[in-house]
C-alpha cells in the first residue's frame, strides 16, 4: 500500500535551472550559494546582489517569482554600474581603460588574454607562465616540482633487502 504525498505549490513551480548569461545555476539551492557557483561571483558579491534585489539570500533560488529572478539576472549583468570601482574584478582595463566586472566564460577569456599578453612582452610574470613555474612569489624550493619523486623509495629498499636475504 503506497500513498503518494501531495506536492505543494512550491514544488510545482520550482525552476531547477536558472540561466544567467551562458551559465546554468542550480535552482534548488539558496540564492547566495547558487550565485557564488558562477565564475566571477563570490560569496560577498552574491550577498550584495541579493541585498540590492531585495531578496532573502537564504531563499531557494528556483522558487522565486520570475520577476524577482529577472531582477537578480539584471543585477548580475549590470553589477559594475551598481557598485564602487574597487568592488569589481576588472579595474582600468589595459586596452579600454574602463572598469567592468567579468563573469562566466568572459572572465576565463579575459584572464587568458592577459596571460598571453604577459608572455608576449616577456614580463617577469609572463616568463614564469611560459616556464610553468609559480607566478605569485610562492616557495619553489620544496614545492611545485613536476619532474617526479625525489628521495628514496621505501618499497625498493625493502625489495632489495628481501632479495639480498634470499641469496645468503
Amino acid at each position: 500500500m503506497s500513498e503518494e504525498e501531495p506536492q505543494t505549490a512550491e514544488e510545482d513551480e520550482l525552476q531547477y535551472f536558472v540561466r544567467i548569461g551562458q551559465t546554468d545555476l542550480d535552482g534548488t539551492k539558496s540564492v547566495e550559494r547558487s550565485l557564488s557557483e558562477m565564475n566571477g561571483i563570490g560569496r560577498r558579491t552574491a550577498r550584495i546582489i541579493a541585498d540590492k534585489a531585495g531578496v532573502d539570500r537564504t531563499a531557494t533560488f528556483g522558487a522565486l517569482e520570475q520577476e524577482t529572478i529577472d531582477t537578480v539576472v539584471e543585477l548580475v549583468e549590470n553589477y559594475a554600474e551598481e557598485v564602487p570601482d574597487w568592488l569589481t574584478n576588472r579595474q582600468k582595463d589595459f586596452y579600454t581603460g574602463e572598469t567592468s566586472h567579468e563573469t562566466g566564460n568572459d572572465l576565463q577569456l579575459t584572464r587568458q588574454h592577459d596571460v598571453n599578453r604577459m608572455k608576449m612582452i616577456d614580463s617577469y610574470k609572463g616568463v614564469r607562465h611560459k616556464r610553468g613555474q609559480k607566478v605569485r612569489g610562492q616557495r619553489t624550493k620544496s614545492t611545485g616540482r613536476t619532474e617526479g619523486t625525489i628521495g628514496v623509495n621505501v618499497e625498493e629498499i625493502r625489495e632489495e633487502a628481501e632479495e639480498g636475504g634470499d641469496d645468503e
